[in-house]
């Protein structure tokens, strides 16, 4: 019998980034139900469309991990239902065995809500993957310790922060990374570690990442001298104080919750890599001090879709399996089996690094 389903569309080009010696591929398959009733995802298939193998297979709580409906809570181990006329997100992370594939295609097995169990399934969303090398960039702050901190589960992180604007969904944030200064026993203060200038991080220099053009810059954000009495921000001063940097080919690389009076570049200034261009602060819509570094396709914080870099080198000294713990906790040293000199790779979730690689 003939019915209507899901949509399948990838609104944003795949890409893939080094990551601990593999590729990991990351893109959004969005789901709008044009069915009459609401329909329930049972799993999710990424294929490599030229030779029709299968990437990854997810189902049950891991897809209902991934999957989330804008606006919506979400509790439990099964993927929410989709109403007809609404859009679900899957966030997708693949490890790849082997090489990039040149184009996508998907497949989505799925039940009626409340129906008699039965299952069906909707194939589409064919998409070329980007084949692009991404930026390779240097190190954004000096020494360390400094914590990496992103995930791909967190509900709230970068990861699944959409902004509609200018008529258009994106994801600025969808490899962005917040660093985060710590100590050798995990500490991100010294002292008491409500106060602003206590943060281990806090002034830190931050550095021109290559040679570039600066493309936009934000200066005049205060800021609160503790975390306590930090306030909620619009979205137009999400960000904080920020510098962006225009790095050719479309690309702009943005240094965001920056000390207020501290930036030292002005639009259309040419900056060498590892020139000191702001402070670390704790401006903007922030949780405390660190700085928010991602690269996007655009000069705008918000609407510019976000894109893979690498850095040229950095030293991994272990991870935070449960960053909740960061703060109050050393993290653990990194697995034996890998390398702790990352060369031309994008961190990992959550490892600790040091730019002190000589």
């Amino acid at each position: 019998m003939l019915t209507q389903s899901f949509d399948l569309q990838v609104p944003a080009v795949p890409r893939a980034v080094p990551v601990d010696g593999r590729y990991l591929l990351r893109h959004e398959l969005h789901l709008t139900n044009f069915g009459a009733e609401p329909l329930v995802p049972v799993s999710i298939e990424v294929r490599d469309a030229d030779a029709g193998s299968v990437l990854i297979r997810t189902e049950g709580a891991a897809l209902a991990q991934l999957l989330a409906i804008r606006g919506a809570d979400q509790h439990g181990d099964d993927a929410p239902p989709i109403a007809p006329g609404m859009r679900a997100v899957a966030y997708l992370d693949t490890m790849l065995p082997g090489d990039v594939p040149a184009m996508l295609e998907h497949r989505v097995e799925y039940r009626v809500a409340g129906g008699d169990g039965s299952n069906g399934a909707v194939e589409g969303a064919r998409v070329a993957v980007d084949s692009r090398p991404p930026p390779l960039l240097g190190r954004p702050l000096r020494g360390g310790p400094w914590v990496a901190v992103h995930s791909p589960a967190w509900p709230r992180g970068h990861r699944r922060a959409l902004y509609a604007l200018d008529g258009r969904v994106r994801i600025p944030g969808r490899f962005a990374i917040d660093w985060v200064r710590v100590d050798t026993r995990g500490h991100i203060a010294d002292g008491d570690p409500d106060r602003v200038d206590d943060a281990l991080g806090y002034g830190a220099d931050v550095l021109a990442v290559t040679d570039a053009t600066v493309s936009a810059v934000r200066n005049d954000v205060q800021e609160s001298s503790t975390i306590s009495g930090h306030r909620p921000h619009a979205l137009a001063d999400a960000s904080g104080n920020y510098v962006a940097l225009d790095l050719g080919d479309g690309r702009h690389a943005f240094y965001e919750h920056l000390q207020p009076g501290s930036i030292r570049v002005r639009p259309g200034q040419r900056v060498r890599r590892g020139e000191v261009i702001a402070a670390l602060g704790f401006t903007g819509d922030s949780t405390g001090p660190h700085l928010h570094f991602h690269v996007a396709d655009g000069s705008s914080p918000l609407a510019a879709e976000g894109i893979p870099f690498v850095i040229d080198r950095f030293r991994v000294l272990g991870r935070y399996p449960d960053i909740g713990t960061l703060g109050a906790a050393p993290w653990l040293p990194p697995a034996a089996e890998r390398t702790a000199l990352h060369l031309m790779e994008w961190p990992a979730s959550n490892v600790v690094v040091d730019f002190n690689t000589d």
